[in-house]
């Protein structure tokens, strides 16, 4: 095995034909969707998706062009979405450090109108479909609810700290720039039966590629951000029906699983790995792969956590003094900092936040 795991249980051989038993079992539940692709298109929705658009980017100058002619714009988009004339555009490609170097690939004002547009008519289908226990990129979700999650599940799994609680932490390789769009559009064709509407997606989806042609989504855009939901739901679901997995957790391309049986555990891993591989196209980062207690500190979203309590990582602390520092101390990066020390033991680390910023 990758991660330095002993004691495998069954030959992958083996492994392979009991996923794909298994798998027949778990389906979309006979969901399909038929919005209608007017709907998506209309003048009215894509005003309503400007507004949500700019909040925040109004000063833009890209937006600003835009907008100086808005209902002209609109009214164009609109009509090439009607004759599907409508080819999506390309990327402007730049790099951040959030913490580890991210590329982001932003389309035009025009493209990501569009996204925001099909988003806000996708978005609470999909969600009804996703397990509670996915927080990425989910209204009412987030960090702190998942992080909250983990408590919860690590008291129901100890027995109230009186049992040890092993936990497996994986994330997924490369995960943005290994996402298969064919794969992807296979997993949208189940729900999605309108074939404007596909077509439409299918639109956005191939504009962009990574290191491979048919390879990747692109940070930069909102419809990413449901996309990657969607196909991991295919992993959750499989977790959750075949595995029958209770303690789950995942944001993005982090999860946890937590168990009193190590070698349950261990034995999961290798029906996962298989799963990523063969139906997903997806992989392990294998330096990423953990099985450890609880109470030697499970480090999961940004804070380390143990039974009764969790501290924030050193990296991330170290990454938020150096944020404020760069800021001069901006009320607002602050109290935002404040607000999350509030979700962790991290008394000491506000006193000497606050002692810097009296004003506050």
């Amino acid at each position: 095995m990758l991660w330095g795991l002993s004691d495998n249980i069954h030959t992958k051989a083996d492994m392979h034909t009991s996923i794909s038993q298994e798998q027949a079992k778990v389906s979309s539940g006979g969901c399909s969707w038929s919005l209608k692709y007017e709907d998506i298109i209309s003048a009215e929705n894509l005003l309503l998706a400007w507004r949500e658009f700019i909040k925040g980017k109004s000063k833009r100058a890209d937006v600003l062009e835009f907008g100086q002619y808005l209902m002209k714009n609109i009214l164009e988009l609109h009509h090439e979405l009607i004759e599907r004339t409508y080819t999506h555009g390309g990327y402007h490609h730049f790099k951040i450090a959030d913490p580890k170097p991210r590329d982001i690939h932003k389309a035009s004002v025009r493209d990501r109108l569009l996204h925001h547009a099909l988003y806000r008519q996708l978005y609470t289908f999909f969600d009804s479909t996703f397990i509670s226990d996915s927080y990425s990129c989910r209204q009412w979700k987030g960090t702190h609810k998942a992080m909250n999650r983990f408590k919860s599940f690590a008291l129901k799994v100890s027995k109230n700290n009186t049992h040890t609680c092993w936990i497996l932490k994986c994330d997924i390789r490369k995960f943005f720039a290994s996402i298969d769009q064919e794969v992807l559009m296979n997993v949208l064709a189940k729900y999605i039966h309108n074939q404007d509407t596909f077509w439409l997606i299918g639109q956005i989806v191939k504009s962009f590629h990574s290191t491979a042609t048919g390879k990747g989504l692109p940070l930069g855009n909102l419809t990413s951000q449901l996309l990657v939901n969607i196909y991991m739901n295919e992993f959750d679901q499989f977790v959750k029906h075949t595995l029958k997995i209770k303690h789950y957790i995942r944001y993005a391309d982090d999860f946890v699983i937590l168990s009193t049986d190590r070698n349950h555990l261990i034995k999961i891993v290798t029906y996962m790995e298989l799963f990523l591989c063969d139906k997903l196209k997806l992989a392990f980062n294998p330096n990423k792969v953990s099985i450890a207690t609880l109470a030697s500190g499970i480090d999961f979203l940004g804070w380390v956590h143990f039974h009764d309590h969790r501290v924030l990582r050193t990296a991330t602390k170290r990454r938020m003094l150096c944020r404020i520092e760069e800021t001069k101390r901006k009320e607002e990066v602050v109290s935002s900092y404040l607000g999350m020390l509030s979700h962790g033991n991290a008394y000491k680390l506000k006193q000497k936040i606050v002692s810097k910023n009296l004003h506050l």
